[in-house]
Order: C-alpha cells, then structure tokens, then sequence
C-alpha cells in the first residue's frame, strides 16, 4: 500500500534531484478525457513471455519493469541496466507517493536451482541459489538506488513500502527461511526487525495512513502491532486462511480475504479487532490469476481486492460461469458487477486512480493477458498495452500526481 500523501523527503539521500521532472509536474483533477497528454498519468507495470519451454523460471526471467501513459502511448522498459546479468529479472513493485521514484524488484535464480523447484513443485530460496532486491529509480535523473542492500540483512527482499510523513521504508526480508516486517531509514540504513518475540512467517505488511499501526498476516493470521512492533495482537476471524490486509483511506477498517484456501473473500474488520464481515463472494473463484501459458508449479499471481480511492468501495474479481469479472461492493455488501465478458476471459489485479475516476486492470482475452483503463463513470474502457500471444501485462500501479487546489 502507498501513502496517498505527497512525500517530500525521500531525495535528501538520492543526491540532487532534478528538481521537479515532467512526471512530478502539478496538474488540475484529471480530465474526463485520457487525450489530454500533461494531465495523462502514467501506470508501471511488468511484462514478460508466458509461453517459453521450461516452467516457471524460463519466463520469469524474461519480466521487465515497464512505464506507459494510460491513455496506451509512451510505452517504455525502465531499469533495464538491471537485467544485463543472466537469469535476472526487473519487476514493476510501486511509486513513491510523490510519483517521480519507482519502485523495482530485481530478482535473480540460478539456473540449476530452477531446475530442481521445477522437479520438487517448491520454492528454494536459499542464499546463493535465490536473490531478491528492491531499488528505486528515480525517473527523470534515472538514478537508481538499491535500499534493500544497504546495511543488507538477507539476501531475499520484497514488499517495499513508504511509511507514512517520511518516516522511512517498510520491507519485508526472509531471515533464515522466514519472513520478517523490518522498517529502515529512507537511505536503507538502521534496519530493525518489528515482527515481535517468537514471530511466524510474516506477508502482507502495511502502515495506517496516520503512521502509528501496522498490519500484515502471520502463519496466515492478521496481527497489528505498534509501527515499532510493539503492543503486538492477533486479530481473530475464526478461519484458518486469512491473507493480504490493507487499511482504508481513513485508517479505519482493514480488508483482507478470509475462509479457507483458495476459497477465501473480501472481509473487513476494524484495527481492534470489531466490525468482522464478508463483503462479498467471488463465487468459486480461487484468488489466483494464472499468468503463464506452460505449467507453474507455484500456481500464479494472488488477485486481491483493493480500496476504492475514498475507501467507500472495494474492487474485486469473482467468478460468473466461464468467466472471471470485476465487481465493486460497498462496505454493507451492495455488489455491482462492471464487466460482462466473452467466455474464457478473465480480470485481474484491480488498482483504482488515486482521483477515483479510473480503474487499471488486466484482462485476459484470447488468450493474451493485456491491461485495460476503465472510465467507472460511464465503464467504458480502453487499452493501454497490445500485446501479442506468448507476451503479457502484469501487476499495474497508478502514477501518484501532485495537485494544484482549484
């Protein structure tokens, strides 16, 4: 989740920025037409090939961290300096929450450890075998930072993450087989562990929009803690699945899915524990978009439902015959199907504008998995890539803008 706040203080360790770049420009509300080109967001994404021989690690290695306005022009690969090393990969992750750095998973397997999660059907993230980073580049210099090596505290790092009023980074490292909530400065450095005494392997971790809670799941129950750790408590839903909690804009509910893997929904609680319901059913719908065309031993990409941008609805998708659609519901359960598809078709990883008026999304149609711009006013929709069999568009995440009041 990143704090919808403009965040200042991040360029005091990248050196002198330039100092307000074209993608950090202030500009009014967003038109309702995406053909206005200064006013036109930009979304980072991933692309990869879906259809190479090999399983899982043979198309993983070719993702590319990409950048396109969402009106579809202006696609170009970012970080590509990052992929010159064999069997590494580049991953779009986030914005800063100004929208000048981008957040970027560098990732790298070697190949024979590939080979034996391909034979065992499991991960082996093993030092020397596995390595994940997560830099951030900043577009208009195109300096690149890599936080997550400062100080380093493992070799595998992901779930970057701006706390809130510049307070630092949240991150989640996995140390000796079992990942951990840290937080660090805004240069990488002082990492400090805040998962508690005796913690479990930890996902999921995000800071209330005020900076004084966090949240995550652990051995897949919801904990919330202090944002140093502290005051540690286990939120209680009476299922043994619950994964991914978010906090609403306003800091108070959190949403997750719940129930029993891979037949679990959208519920929310509050922060102390109250309020628990299901807000919606995704109707035999496993969670998990597939997003290679040859067998994955893992299984694919968790499809997660998401904020609206006034935390007044939640996007998700669920399952209607062959299909798999977007819906919105309301935090009483008033559902609202937004696509009606071809048969074989399927919607993946919602994100909305920060201004409420968009919604990105992929679709899968044909076979050939692409993203998609959706005008939640009137739902009509346009393509932002065009990709072709074997190739596709993955993880979206809307540019944050800085806005002149009106």
């Amino acid at each position: 989740m990143i704090p919808q706040a403009p965040f200042r203080m991040w360029g005091r360790w990248f050196g002198v920025l330039v100092a307000l770049s074209s993608c950090m420009r202030a500009v009014a509300a967003c038109p309702e037409s995406l053909a206005a080109v200064d006013a036109v967001p930009l979304v980072g994404y991933t692309e990869l090939q879906t259809n190479l021989p090999g399983g899982r690690h043979a198309n993983v290695r070719t993702m590319r961290a990409a950048v396109a306005k969402a009106d579809g022009t202006g696609r170009r690969l970012v970080a590509q300096e990052m992929s010159k090393e064999p069997d590494t990969w580049t991953q779009f992750a986030g914005w800063s929450p100004d929208g000048a750095a981008a957040m970027i998973g560098v990732g790298w397997q070697s190949p024979e450890n590939a080979k034996w999660e391909e034979e065992n059907k499991r991960f082996r993230m093993d030092e020397g075998k596995w390595r994940l980073d997560t830099c951030l580049l900043d577009l208009a210099s195109g300096r690149m930072m890599n936080v997550t090596a400062v100080d380093r505290v493992s070799h595998f790092n992901g779930g970057l993450f701006f706390l809130p009023g510049g307070r630092g980074l949240g991150f989640t490292p996995l140390i000796k087989g079992v990942s951990k909530p840290h937080v660090m400065d805004l240069d990488g450095r002082h990492k400090r562990d805040v998962s508690g005494k005796d913690s479990g392997f930890a996902y999921g971790y995000s800071a209330s929009p005020d900076g004084k809670l966090i949240c995550y799941h652990e051995n897949y129950q919801l904990q919330v803690s202090g944002v140093d750790g502290s005051n540690k408590r286990h939120i209680k839903t009476g299922n043994p699945f619950n994964f991914a909690p978010t906090w609403s804009p306003d800091g108070k509910w959190l949403l997750f899915v719940s129930g029993e893997h891979y037949d679990c929904h959208p519920h929310i609680v509050r922060p102390d524990g109250a309020g628990q319901k299901k807000i919606a059913d995704r109707g035999g719908y496993k969670g998990v978009v597939e997003f290679l065309d040859v067998p994955d031993f893992h299984g694919g990409s968790s499809d997660l439902p998401v904020w609206s941008a006034d935390g007044q609805l939640v996007f998700f998708t669920a399952r209607v015959e062959k299909t798999v659609e977007l819906f919105q519901t309301t935090l009483d359960g008033r559902t609202t199907q937004l696509t009606t598809s071809a048969a074989g078709s399927l919607h993946y990883h919602p994100q909305p504008s920060l201004d409420g008026r968009w919604l990105v999304y992929g679709s899968m149609r044909d076979g050939v998995r692409n993203l998609f711009v959706m005008n939640l006013s009137d739902r009509t929709e346009k393509p932002i890539t065009d990709l072709k069999p074997g190739l596709g568009a993955m993880w979206p995440h809307w540019q944050p803008r800085t806005v002149k009041p009106e």
